[in-house]
């Protein structure tokens, strides 16, 4: 099984992509929990919920591991916690840094802040996509975790992730 991660900043269609990859290829996807757990909380998250989101999100794509599918799509990984944690708080706990490394995906795709804006209640940094996509970039190329940009709308976009999974 091949276990890829989907990553990048806010409104960049990781959901999307990870949808369109599933109906292609078939195999598992792993929604992102954060979303589900953001979308019951009544107040503010704190570092501590952050870190538990970490830890769920984790449990869940080790659950979802299953041999007899040929890939495991991660809908948001650790490196979204960490920069997150980092961007939010100043701060990010040790263990989550480590993970976020990606030594476990066989590969990941970067999704570019190519695509308009979509607003939306959990979202919370419209200005801040391009920082926030170079460190990305920045940490992914720093820890030599396998990865490729994708780039493009709709259609065109959903293509450039199909063909850079046929590519592994």
């Amino acid at each position: 099984m091949k276990k890829i991660a989907i990553t990048g900043p806010e409104s960049t269609g990781k959901s999307s992509i990870c949808e369109a990859l599933q109906l292609h290829f078939g195999g598992v996807v792993v929604p992102e929990f954060a979303r589900e757990f953001l979308s019951n909380k009544s107040d503010r998250y704190t570092f501590e919920d952050v870190e538990f989101m970490a830890r769920e999100q984790l449990k869940r794509e080790q659950s979802a591991f299953d041999a007899q599918h040929k890939f495991l799509f991660c809908d948001t990984d650790l490196l979204v916690m960490r920069i997150w944690m980092e961007h939010v708080f100043g701060k990010c706990p040790q263990w989550i840094i480590e993970e976020s490394q990606g030594k476990h995906y066989d590969f990941t795709l970067l999704m570019d802040i190519d695509l308009p804006w979509e607003d939306d209640p959990l979202r919370e940094h419209p200005h801040q996509r391009e920082v926030l996509f170079q460190k990305y970039l920045e940490v992914l190329q720093q820890s030599k975790r396998p990865f490729a940009i994708v780039r493009g709308n709709g259609d065109d976009r959903i293509q450039n992730a199909i063909q850079l999974i046929r590519d592994l």
